[in-house]
């Protein structure tokens, strides 16, 4: 399978980025090269989020950081599975799933309370490191709405209460130790990728 259509639990399968993801990259660079200047760029080890994140850093003649914490949620027997499939073999996970999240206890996978341990030991390492500088992190649709609701100091059971597309931009600051979010999921500087990846 693909791309992000129809739905699927990606995860862990390291997926190459498709010729529209490629695009994508390509306009998130250009994006974020003209809104400021990062001295460190960091993904996830998914060749997807690395690809993504070595189209960024190029234009700052950044290396690309591998950080196994920003890898993506452990679906487990979920894994290389559609929703559709998920729905059907186990109803009573993927209803508790679609509802409150914070309680689902995904078959031989991790938890969101797992994966928030993960980001939260990440962004304390990452604010020691770099205290006042301007980072990019890549990361995967959960993990990066975990990242939000653990600055947003909203609980877990709001996990799709925010929206992330693929490439989509999040800019937060630490203030006085604290986080501020100016933007979550910004898409418009992917217009001219849509444009590119339908010819």
């Amino acid at each position: 399978m693909e791309g992000i259509e129809p739905p699927w639990f990606r995860g862990r399968q390291d997926l190459p980025l498709t010729e529209k993801g490629r695009a994508q990259a390509q306009a998130t660079a250009r994006r974020i090269q003209a809104s400021w200047k990062p001295v460190a760029i960091y993904t996830s080890p998914l060749s997807r989020t690395a690809d993504t994140g070595a189209a960024i850093a190029e234009g700052f003649k950044l290396p690309v950081l591998k950080d196994a914490h920003l890898i993506d949620l452990n679906y487990g027997q979920w894994q290389g599975l559609t929703y559709d499939d998920v729905a059907a073999r186990w109803p009573d996970d993927w209803e508790v799933w679609r509802s409150r999240p914070d309680l689902a206890r995904i078959p031989g996978g991790e938890s969101l309370f797992q994966l928030a341990i993960r980001v939260v030991d990440f962004l304390t390492e990452i604010m020691g490191l770099h205290p006042e500088d301007t980072v990019v992190i890549v990361g995967h649709d959960s993990l990066n709405r975990i990242l939000l609701l653990q600055a947003l100091d909203v609980p877990l059971s709001r996990f799709w209460h925010l929206s992330q597309d693929p490439c989509g931009v999040n800019e937060l600051e630490i203030r006085n130790g604290n986080f501020v979010v100016h933007s979550v999921n910004e898409t418009y500087h992917m217009a001219t990728s849509q444009e590119i990846a339908r010819h």
